[in-house]
């Protein structure tokens, strides 16, 4: 694993964005794995900066995105469709049919999962997955438990993640009890995994991630047998390492 440390959340999210970029460069019709959540969202600015000035484009790229809500609709404030078109595509050249994001309406969520993941697989993978760290260790919406889900699936969140994602709502009873997760599989798939982390709130769970066993309740310390993670964190973040 390669951690690198940066003074603050902006600075992490440049840097982030600059391996980002350079993998478009690098393979111009790369199929990216996209988060949501407050950590990436300076790498999504830094990534529409170098849009406009024309030192990237999306118009050959494919994403994925990690997860979304169950039970609140694509164009809710709070969806994570919304959230990715309000931070990243409304401002760059990704093609429409080329952008995807679970289903967390689906009418048959165990059938949708598999597609999901047959769509990526037939895609060829992720080149390049952008992912956080939840307060508790989670990546994408894979809460701690007793073992490692490999698929694409529906998943009840935590109290700790209610609580965590309830600032984004107007109150705790708003917050959905459930959404829609890729699996450990595809992202351990990922030719490359970019973990961004700001904020004292995730010294711990990065301390764990990095250091502690391997264990399904931390289920970010997965990635210590990836063959290529970067961990992009600011000083809060890495204060405990």
């Amino acid at each position: 694993m390669k951690v690198r440390i940066y003074k603050d959340a902006e600075q992490a999210g440049k840097a982030a964005a600059t391996l980002i970029g350079a993998q478009l460069i690098r393979k111009p019709d790369s199929v990216l794995g996209l988060a949501t959540g407050s950590s990436p969202i300076p790498i999504y600015d830094e990534l529409i900066r170098m849009y406009r000035e024309g030192a990237i484009s999306f118009a050959q790229a494919t994403s994925f995105n990690l997860d979304e809500y169950v039970g609140i609709a694509e164009d809710h404030p709070c969806s994570y469709h919304y959230f990715m078109q309000e931070k990243l595509f409304e401002y760059v050249d990704m093609r429409p049919d080329a952008i995807h994001v679970p289903d967390g309406n689906a009418e048959n969520p165990q059938a949708f999962a598999a597609a999901y993941d047959w769509a990526i697989e037939r895609a060829g993978g992720i080149d390049l997955q952008v992912l956080g760290i939840g307060r508790n260790g989670h990546i994408g919406f894979n809460e701690p438990g007793d073992h490692f889900i490999r698929g694409c699936h529906v998943v009840d969140l935590t109290e700790s993640t209610i609580t965590a994602n309830q600032r984004f709502f107007e109150n705790r009873d708003q917050v959905p009890r459930q959404a829609m997760s890729l699996g450990i599989e595809a992202i351990l798939k990922a030719k490359t995994v970019v973990l961004i982390a700001t904020g004292k709130d995730k010294a711990q769970a990065v301390r764990d991630a990095i250091h502690g066993e391997i264990t399904p309740q931390v289920q970010a310390s997965i990635l210590q047998g990836h063959p290529d993670v970067y961990w992009m964190l600011d000083e809060a973040a890495a204060s405990l390492l």
